[in-house]
């Protein structure tokens, strides 16, 4: 039997596991596996870097925690207590109240909070100066823009 198959940890959402997860992994297909069992966040005290990258690019929150902290939360995990993730506070607080700080890279943190893709982040980060540069090329090619969306045609 699965493990996350078993109550209590059926429908954990909450991966604790040991140092340099995902280390093996050079492709998306790790986090894809992870999210197709609904784990949206994984807790390690080390990961494998590209496997790191890839939980952002895929919506899923890495957090890099060990010694004290990480021994803490796989008791509780083993123990089968709840806990849950704050990402806007950094915080993972547990069933008796304490509260485990952590940090996320901001620019990976903002994308998670507000469900944005790379494409997002460029748009949000850029957003001044693509406008400026719609604004020139449609001054300069006007025949690329429609009239009523005052978006570049395509095809």
């Amino acid at each position: 039997d699965f493990v996350l198959d078993n109550a209590p940890w059926q429908g954990a959402q909450i991966l604790i596991a040991g140092a340099n997860f995902g280390c093996g992994s050079s492709r998306e297909h790790a986090p894809w596996a992870l999210n197709a069992l609904d784990i949206r966040c994984v807790i390690a005290p080390s990961f494998g870097e590209i496997f790191y990258g890839n939980c952002f690019k895929n919506g899923m929150l890495p957090i890099t925690l060990d010694g004290e902290p990480h021994a803490r939360l796989l008791a509780e995990a083993q123990a089968g207590r709840a806990m849950t993730v704050d990402l806007p506070e950094g915080e993972i607080r547990l069933a008796d109240g304490a509260a485990i700080p952590f940090a996320t890279p901001q620019r990976q943190r903002d994308a998670l909070i507000n469900g944005w893709d790379e494409i997002d982040l460029i748009r949000a980060r850029h957003a001044d100066a693509i406008r400026s540069f719609q604004t020139h090329q449609q001054s300069v090619q006007p025949w690329l823009w429609t009239a009523d969306k005052q978006e570049p045609t395509h095809g």
